[in-house]
Order: structure tokens, then C-alpha cells, then sequence
């Protein structure tokens, strides 16, 4: 069901909410299948890019070479039929090689004029590939792109194009050369997922379909205006009082100086999480209500988006850093020690 959005400001009766929800459903499942043929024993990730895309943010994925991260985002633009663009990224890569300059044009006449040569994150979706290879000047090119869906350039700001997403990854393994993201620049990204390594049937499945004849191709299967609609859906989806409690409390107690802060963040954590770490888990949530068939959120829905929502989001202080203690360890601490109600 492709409603638009003028369909999804209208008050809707249960049969109508009922509907929506469903061809909601559909849709993803559909992409996820999609996306499916190609990226293999990866499911988590997919939904998690997915997520990300309708949640109107940006995902980092961290993992080894080899587990299809670039082959994901260029299967997602496929399936959705959007523009696609690779920025590989490297220590002598400039902001100006990322969002464009104006260079001067000379006309038939002979006389010369600037025109804007617009660069590669003018696109829907967007490779940032090994981000942490670039120095922070460059790094800092995508924080207005991701933040305010625009890039600035001499005085003159241009506008990009919806949907824009921008999935960025870093190796875990070779951090010599590289540049770890500010804090700023994290916590744009809505997600950060870890890309584990595949099962023995999951390897089975990738060498038969790289190895033999057989070579599968996504098909587009929603558009770019499905996309925006489903976006405008997930932000009406209700969200109950003590739910929305609950994410506010999770948030809290990964601060040590509050009180909710459990003895590990106190120990462990210098900072905790922003309120873009709530924001994204309150989304992510309403999301996966919607791909349960439910139009209202649940704190089980908060508990599963939690870890991805935070754990870049989590500063760890000096000893947790030389006890070499995972953000995701705290997070799960917090969730454990949270309780539903007050």
C-alpha cells in the first residue's frame, strides 16, 4: 500500500490503522528479502541498515574486510532505486573532493563565470568507506550533510536530496594511519552496528553464489517516495508514557554522576549517552513495533534497539578503556538494572 503523506496526517480508525501497518510489513519484508539475495547470514545488520534509512538517520558499521559491507549499501540503493555514490576515504582525501567547488566555466564568448561542480554526497545513499582514514578536517565535510541534509560551499547552501543516507565503515583490527571520530560526529550517526563474521552455513551459501555461474541481481522493489511515506508513518506511531519514562531512565543511568547510574557506568563511563541516543531508540523502537504488526511501542521494543543505539554514544573513562570494558557490556548492565516502572 503506497499511502502518501497528506493520507497519513488524516485521523485513522483501527481497520485503516490496521491496513497501513501491514502493506508497512510488506514493504520490508520485501526489501529485506530483496537485500537478502545478496548479503547473506547477516540478517541483524540489514534490518539495522533498514532501520537506520526510515529512522531518517546514518549507520557506521564496524567489521573486518570482506563481510560485504560496501556490496549492502549498494544492494540497498538498488532495491529502493536511488543514487548511489562511493567516497573512499584516505589521509590526503579533502572536504572539497566530498561536497564539490566551483571551478570556472569559460562559455562560447570567452567569458569565464564560477559554477558550482556539485561532489559525490550529492546522492541518496552514501559509502563513506573507511572513515577513520581521513583526517577530522575532511572527516567534519559530512557533520552538516548528515545533520542538516545540506552542504554549504562560499556562502551558498544547496539542498540534498531525500531520502539521504549515509553509512559509513572503519576496520576494528588496523588502527594505525587512522583517525578516531569526534564525539560530535558519532553522534550523528543513528546507528552503530558490529558486522560479525559469517556461520559455516552462511559461507556454504556466499561461495556457492560467488564461485559458481549463478549470479543473483536485486530488482528495485519500493521508491524513494515509499520510503518518505513510511518515515512519516514510524513518527506516528504512539508511544505511551511510561515507556517513553523508561527510554528517558535508560538514558540517565548510562551518566555517572546521576542517580540512576549503576556502579559499572559509575566506574567505567567518563560521559554518557546524548539525547540523540534516546531519540534514536524511541524511532528504532516504533520501527520494530511496526514489523511485529503492532501500532504502539513496547519496553521490549526499547530493550532490542538499545545496544546499537548507544554504544558509540557511551564514553568510556580511562579505566574502563585500560580494563577494556565493551560499551555494550554497560549497556547491558543499564537495561538489566533499569526497572519498567517507578
Amino acid at each position: 500500500m503506497n499511502e502518501t503523506a497528506s493520507d497519513l496526517r488524516q485521523p485513522m480508525d483501527a481497520k485503516e490503522i490496521e491496513t497501513i501497518v501491514a502493506g508497512f510489513c510488506s514493504d520490508l519484508r520485501r526489501l529485506r528479502e530483496e537485500i537478502g539475495k545478496m548479503i547473506v547470514g547477516q540478517e541483524e545488520i540489514v534490518l539495522g541498515v533498514i532501520t537506520a534509512v526510515l529512522g531518517g538517520g546514518h549507520a557506521l558499521l564496524e567489521g573486518v574486510p570482506g563481510l560485504g559491507k560496501t556490496m549492502l549499501v549498494r544492494t540497498l540503493a538498488e532495491c529502493i532505486h536511488a543514487d548511489f555514490s562511493r567516497i573512499q576515504f584516505t589521509p590526503d582525501l579533502m572536504p572539497a573532493d566530498i561536497v564539490g567547488t566551483n571551478v570556472i566555466i569559460e562559455d562560447e564568448r570567452g567569458g569565464k563565470h564560477f559554477e558550482f561542480q556539485r561532489g559525490p554526497i550529492f546522492a541518496n545513499i552514501i559509502l563513506a568507506d573507511e572513515i577513520n582514514r581521513a583526517t577530522p578536517k575532511t572527516q567534519s565535510a559530512l557533520l552538516e550533510a548528515m545533520q542538516d541534509f545540506s552542504v554549504t560551499v562560499a556562502k551558498h547552501t544547496y539542498r540534498l536530496e531525500q531520502p539521504f543516507f549515509v553509512l559509513a565503515t572503519q576496520n576494528p583490527l588496523e588502527m594505525e594511519g587512522t583517525y578516531p571520530l569526534p564525539e560530535a560526529q558519532l553522534d550523528r550517526f543513528f546507528f552503530k552496528l558490529k558486522v560479525t563474521f559469517p556461520g559455516r552455513d552462511a559461507l556454504h551459501t556466499i561461495l556457492d553464489r560467488t564461485t559458481t555461474e549463478e549470479e543473483p541481481s536485486p530488482q528495485p522493489v519500493i521508491d524513494k517516495r515509499r520510503i518518505q511515506a513510511m518515515k512519516q508513518l514510524i513518527r506516528r506511531v504512539p508511544l505511551s508514557r511510561n515507556v517513553q519514562d523508561f527510554a528517558v531512565r535508560m538514558l540517565q543511568a548510562s551518566h555517572p554522576e546521576n542517580a540512576e547510574a549503576t556502579a559499572l557506568v559509575k566506574k567505567f563511563v567518563r560521559y554518557g549517552a546524548s539525547p540523540r541516543g534516546v531519540q534514536t531508540a524511541i524511532l528504532a523502537a516504533k520501527i520494530r513495533a511496526l514489523l511485529e504488526g503492532r501500532y504502539a511501542v513496547a519496553i521490549d521494543d526499547i530493550r532490542k534497539v538499545a545496544a546499537p543505539a548507544l554504544r558509540h554514544r557511551i564514553l568510556l573513562s580511562f579505566e574502563g578503556e585500560a580494563e577494556g570494558i565493551d560499551p555494550d557490556q554497560i549497556v547491558a548492565d543499564i537495561l538489566e538494572k533499569t526497572p519498567e516502572a517507578v
